[in-house]
């Protein structure tokens, strides 16, 4: 959500994946701590980030450092012709998926398919010049995918959050 996004609460609990009355009663709490505003419309609710507290950037930064990771790769990596699926791995994506561990550094990601490997490169070099993490992608067709190898079998062992598409073997 940016600055000048409006979202009402039911679309809020969609985005997040998170029940009505979660995200009601968050939404109370960042309200008293003044770091998202709401206007009515009726009986809307229309939320937004509230640009004034002083805690806006760094909340901001900190969204763009744990969270944009997943939304700006999977829209970078979206329209490159030839990726047919995507999805973090490693240490970034346990991270995400909950599980303790050190401090990132880098988040590794796995596309599939057939596409032009500069343009892969490209795209993750962007995401990373703006996340602040290096971001480094290994690309393997599905054949390569079902291939025997120390590196997947520790890739499909692992957690992984999914981009595009869905992870080959989930």
């Amino acid at each position: 959500m940016s600055g000048k996004d409006e979202l009402n609460l039911n679309e809020l609990a969609e985005r997040a994946g998170l029940a009505y009355g979660t995200v009601h009663r968050e939404v109370r709490r960042l309200l008293e701590a003044g770091l998202i505003s709401e206007r009515r419309v009726g009986q809307a609710r229309l939320i937004r980030p509230n640009p004034e507290s002083p805690l806006a950037q760094p909340v901001r930064n900190l969204l763009l450092v744990s969270a944009g990771p997943v939304r700006l790769l999977a829209a970078g990596l979206r329209d490159i012709a030839g990726v047919q699926a995507a999805f973090l791995f490693g240490s970034f994506a346990a991270r995400m998926r909950g599980e303790p561990g050190e401090a990132l550094n880098d988040i590794d990601v796995m596309v599939v398919g057939a596409p032009h490997p500069m343009a892969v490169y490209e795209a993750c070099h962007r995401v990373s010049e703006q996340v602040g993490r290096e971001v480094n992608a290994t690309i393997m067709t599905h054949d390569e995918l079902e291939e025997h190898s120390g590196f997947l079998a520790q890739v499909r062992r692992s957690p992984t959050v999914s981009l595009l598409g869905d992870v080959p073997w989930q």
